[in-house]
């Protein structure tokens, strides 16, 4: 990717000493409307201490006319829409504010524009949430993660230096509201009776071997149904196709089309059991399962965006919904399919910890992110180069 967006020739950043009143952070995206990057955030921008921190928003995706994004405007200090500037003007724009942390939440996604941080407009430039791994570039500096996304002995592959936060990495907040319309398994095309498996993620998060194991848990748990969100195009009937050639009904695959978050929370708590993706794992979808009390099982992947289960499970102090191994994953999903009082435990487990566990707590990780930016920033005044953050070992000094 350092190929595509290169560090330009203008260096925007010259070393100067800003002197601002309060750490100036920017917020860059193309997700400041609807968006699963909001439904996460959105209590961490409003919970920022503005005495210490001014917090502006750099938008450049879409407007949009909702009590949501009026409520997120409101969070922030300014809200700048950059829609019509190109990238080196977005920079130079940053540069005239003196900002003193940019953080890039798009990384190498849809809509993502690196190009305005490969103008090196701020002294500190962070890679966060939208893009779960390493930019690669060298203008960025940091990256948000935690220990079990990036494990200490792979930092090593990142051009960035890791902020290990104390929890997971991925911020939730208590925002996620439910339609309270009753809702039945009928209306959602789903049996009365039967074991209710579902996997709200993406497609391209599943390989055959993930696929292989679904079935095989169809073809265990009678009466079980699997239940996907659907695609546009052939998805459905590929994957009916895929279900039969393994020797499963195709009417036991359920497809759900895309509602707003409201409606579709409320449409999860139907589900009995989460099941997550290989090698690409649930990130928002796996907190919204587990803030529904969907039980999510796991299985740990080899790369930072294979492990954001596992690092969410852990958070909420469940770990005993992470796996090693498909074989272990398996026999995890069955055993909760077939064992009402295994399931009745953990899903009574589960209802506590979102009350009790950091995952939910945005205030906490608020002040745990602060103490980081607080950290970095000073590194920087001092003079010192970024280095590996423990946020663990700050707590409690700012």
């Amino acid at each position: 990717m350092n190929d595509l967006y290169p560090a330009t020739d203008i260096k925007l950043y010259q070393g100067e000493q800003y002197q601002n009143e309060r750490i100036k952070i920017a917020y860059l995206s193309a997700d400041f409307h609807s968006h699963a990057t909001v439904f996460l955030m959105l209590e961490l921008f409003k919970n920022h201490d503005r005495s210490r921190f001014e917090t502006i928003a750099i938008s450049f995706g879409p407007d949009e006319n909702s009590a949501l994004k009026t409520e997120l405007v409101a969070s922030f200090d300014r809200f700048i829409d950059v829609r019509a500037m190109n990238d080196l003007d977005v920079a130079r724009l940053l540069k005239e504010m003196r900002i003193d942390i940019a953080v890039d939440l798009k990384g190498y996604t849809t809509d993502c524009r690196p190009g305005i941080l490969a103008h090196r407009p701020a002294p500190i430039q962070v890679n966060y949430l939208g893009y779960p791994g390493t930019m690669g570039a060298k203008y960025i500096d940091y990256l948000i993660g935690d220990k079990f996304v990036v494990p200490e002995d792979e930092e090593k592959f990142y051009t960035e230096k890791i902020v290990v936060m104390p929890g997971s990495y991925q911020v939730n907040g208590k925002n996620r509201t439910l339609d309270t319309s009753p809702l039945s398994r009928e209306e959602c095309g789903l049996p009365e009776h039967g074991f209710i498996f579902c996997s709200f993620n993406n497609t391209y998060k599943n390989n055959p071997d993930m696929f292989n194991v679904w079935m095989n848990l169809l073809s265990r748990v009678n009466g079980s149904v699997l239940w996907l969100l659907s695609r546009p195009g052939l998805f459905e009937s590929n994957i009916r196709a895929e279900a039969s050639a393994r020797g499963i009904s195709p009417d036991r695959i359920i497809f759900a089309e895309n509602q707003p978050l409201p409606q579709h929370l409320a449409r999860v708590a139907l589900a009995d059991l989460f099941l997550d993706s290989l090698p690409y794992s649930a990130h928002t979808t796996a907190s919204d399962a587990l803030w529904v009390n969907v039980p999510v099982v796991t299985c740990v992947g080899s790369s930072f965006a294979g492990r954001v289960g596992q690092s969410v499970l852990h958070a909420i102090e469940m770990p005993e919904l992470v796996t090693g191994s498909l074989e272990e994953y398996e026999s995890l999903a069955f055993e909760l399919a077939t064992d009402s009082n295994a399931m009745r435990a953990i899903r009574e487990k589960l209802g506590v910890k979102i009350r009790e566990s950091s995952l939910f707590d945005a205030k906490c990780f608020t002040r745990h992110l602060e103490a980081a930016y607080q950290e970095i920033w000073q590194r920087h005044q001092n003079g010192n180069k970024p280095a590996r953050i423990s946020v663990a070992d700050l707590i409690g000094i700012y």
